[in-house]
């Protein structure tokens, strides 16, 4: 029926994958839980048909795929609103000790709630529910776990929910699609050996009503244990806001790195090549691929502008004083979301926010404002440099080898400054490069710097570059 096209919607798993399964016409596939995928089982998915759209969901998406999503080779939503009355969930890593355990397992019963218990070794599950049992001697206790046969799972995870037992012991088969709201306090035994999308995973099978949940990962010790492993725990305790999961999956992206995105590796570090470097000369490689190649795929999409990264040097002070906003991870924000700006009505957004967060702007932050509003217009004119002091103004061009910039604007710019600016701008040749250089006859930055980004603005309108 698939090949024939009589099925419009088909829900499967990796079956789906198979060489006999053939479509007629496939044009969306949708990938739930994407994290549990490998690339091979993604890939394969997607050489089914080359020109599938697909949407992937995922609470924690895994590095390589964070890390497409953040290059731009994938677009990227965010649900961050969790639903309404949801609180989050406390969570704390701990040493195995049964004293505690036994507190928060009679903790939990004693507000009528269950508990799960998370032990991923099948062979010694059983042992881990004796345990329990006779230091707890008063709990209910049922066993999950994958080498069950199915109606047997299915029987205990039912009897579960009809709050037979208070305590699941369970590998980590739960971590997906199990919805009880009564259940809300969890507790991972080796937390060390799980991942971090699945430690987020299996913490969000609790708190799934109003009620408080706890989350508590053990470990041996913290000496015993991997630094990998206590920067994973370290990043799930402190990452407990709701909606957090994209938070996580950025922290994932730092521990493990993001992987080979042309390959099939899903984590690993960029050993050879500077990480900027590395994402510029991919961007650039895929937006070749995309004028040459795949020209008529993106046809419709915006033609990309070539931007400069152009330094701007000024005689007056610019920048975020500590006296306004003290902290510098807040500094930091700000300024990468001041000078990374794609369109410049993203200005108002980050504006907004100051004055929201820390209130009304010293004079500083205006010229900072300016001088990113100038970098924003002068990336687009592909200017190398532009330098500001107290008697001159001078705005270098590209070098020599950037002949795209020299063939197709060169013209215009000399036609604008022999036409309207002869007396007030003069090309200055060195051996390195060329610039434009005027004196600065305004009486204050602000002055300054507004002139030149109107300067540059009517360059743009020259070049047709909307921006």
């Amino acid at each position: 029926e698939l090949s024939e096209g009589k099925v419009d919607v088909v829900i499967g798993t990796h079956r789906l994958l198979s060489r006999d399964i053939v479509f007629k016409d496939l044009g969306l596939l949708i990938i739930d839980e994407e994290h549990r995928f490998g690339v091979m089982a993604k890939e394969k998915l997607k050489q089914i048909r080359v020109n599938v759209d697909t949407l992937t969901l995922t609470a924690t998406p895994i590095p390589r795929t964070l890390n497409l999503s953040l290059l731009g080779a994938r677009d990227l939503s965010i649900i961050a609103t969790p639903p309404p009355n949801r609180q989050p969930i406390y969570t704390k890593v701990e040493t195995f000790d049964i004293i505690k355990i036994r507190q928060w397992i009679l903790e939990e019963i004693q507000r009528k709630g269950q508990i799960y218990f998370v032990h991923d070794r099948v062979q010694s599950i059983e042992k881990i529910a004796a345990y329990l049992q006779r230091h707890i001697p008063q709990i209910r206790i049922l066993v999950a776990h994958g080498q069950m046969k199915p109606a047997q799972l299915e029987k205990v995870i039912y009897s579960f929910m009809n709050k037979e037992a208070d305590v699941l012991i369970s590998t980590k088969i739960i971590e997906s699609g199990l919805d009880i709201p009564n259940v809300n306090t969890i507790i991972i035994n080796r937390a060390d050996r799980f991942g971090l999308a699945e430690l987020h995973q299996l913490r969000g099978r609790v708190g799934r009503s109003d009620r408080q949940a706890y989350s508590y990962f053990l470990v041996p010790s913290l000496d015993t244990i991997t630094q990998k492993a206590v920067k994973r725990l370290q990043a799930i305790e402190e990452s407990t806001e709701l909606g957090g999961g994209f938070n996580l999956a950025m922290r994932d992206l730092e521990i493990r790195g993001a992987g080979n995105l042309l390959g099939t590796e899903q984590s690993g570090s960029i050993d050879t090549v500077g990480f900027e470097m590395y994402v510029k000369l991919l961007d650039e490689a895929v937006e070749e691929l995309k004028q040459d190649e795949f020209k008529d795929v993106f046809k419709d999409l915006p033609k990309h502008i070539d931007r400069s990264e152009p330094t701007i040097d000024t005689y007056f002070e610019v920048g975020i004083p500590k006296s306004f906003m003290p902290d510098q991870s807040d500094r930091l924000s700000f300024y990468q979301a001041l000078f990374s700006m794609l369109k410049i009505e993203e200005l108002d957004e980050i504006k907004d926010e100051m004055i929201d967060k820390f209130g009304k702007f010293p004079v500083i932050i205006n010229r900072l404002i300016l001088t990113a509003v100038l970098r924003f217009y002068a990336s687009f004119a592909q200017f190398d440099r532009i330098v500001i002091t107290r008697k001159k103004i001078a705005l270098i061009l590209p070098k020599p080898e950037k002949e795209e910039f020299y063939q197709t604007k060169f013209q215009d710019l000399m036609q604008l400054i022999i036409t309207e600016y002869s007396k007030e701008i003069k090309f200055v040749q060195n051996k390195e490069s060329m610039k434009l250089e005027s004196d600065n006859k305004f009486n204050s930055p602000e002055e300054t710097l507004n002139s030149v980004i109107s300067f540059i603005k009517k360059l743009l309108f020259i070049y047709k570059i909307d921006v």
